[in-house]
């Protein structure tokens, strides 16, 4: 297990990153690994899904112990802490450094689910991302081609028939970048959740917006990190998606 974290801690260079919760081993179980299961969240689901799987570490990309949040471990996160305390089952969780990294990461994998060519980064930490399609299509086509391939119906603002080419984007809840990607003169920016202004933003910046779903444009960086960490240290891998229409 040492030498797992060890090497995930390095991979995703976690002490570059000033995060909302704490990177790396968030709770400790069996000392050895034969089987993971990764997945989007911690949810008492997915802890559910590893235990019944058998799994030794639970790789996620929202973990526990968020900044602002109550410390006591009490209610549903005594509940989700408990079961994986009482089956030995590990916990490892990696937010914006899972983000970020150029292969495994959530916006680089997201890019290539989507066929965008990456061409640089911007935002926080360099976190999003910006680039362009193969070749110009209208905007209404985008959004189905993003609809097919995410499983999400895609909220689009903008007009559907104009064609498009130059984009940017950034899993999860990161809407508030619309600003800084309109600066980059992409057509559209797309990120995972919307709100109540980005509607007023994107119709004045003259930009169009993809709202794709914070869970389904974060699903693909902790299944890439889990295959790797298969391949790496000969184990079992199994990505478990617990639907979540957000």
């Amino acid at each position: 297990m040492a030498e797992l974290v060890k090497f995930c801690d390095e991979l995703l260079d976690v002490a570059a990153f000033a995060d909302y919760a704490p990177n790396g081993l968030q709770v400790e179980g069996a000392g050895e690994v034969a089987k993971i299961v990764s997945g989007v969240t911690a949810s008492q689901a997915l802890v559910e899904a590893a235990v019944a799987a058998e799994a030794d570490l639970l790789l996620v990309h929202h973990g526990y112990f968020w900044k602002g949040e109550s410390p006591c471990i009490t209610g549903i996160k005594r509940h989700r802490i408990g079961r994986l305390l009482t089956t030995g089952t590990s916990l490892l969780a990696y937010h914006l450094p899972l983000d970020a990294h150029p292969d495994v990461g959530n916006n680089a994998r997201l890019a290539k689910v989507l066929g965008f060519e990456i061409e640089g980064r911007f935002g926080r930490d360099q976190l999003a991302m910006f680039g362009r399609l193969p070749q110009p299509i209208p905007a209404a086509e985008l959004a189905r081609q993003v609809s097919d391939r995410l499983g999400r119906q895609a909220l689009h603002i903008g007009d559907a028939s104009e064609l498009v080419e130059r984009v940017a984007w950034c899993s999860g809840a990161a809407q508030g970048y619309i600003g800084a990607a309109a600066e980059l003169n992409v057509q559209v920016y797309l990120s995972g959740e919307v709100s109540e202004q980005t509607t007023h933003l994107a119709r004045e910046y003259g930009i169009h917006y993809l709202g794709a779903g914070h869970h389904a444009t974060e699903r693909y960086g902790v299944q890439a990190l889990g295959e790797l960490l298969a391949r790496q240290f000969g184990l079992a891998h199994e990505f478990v998606d617990i639907d979540n229409p957000v």
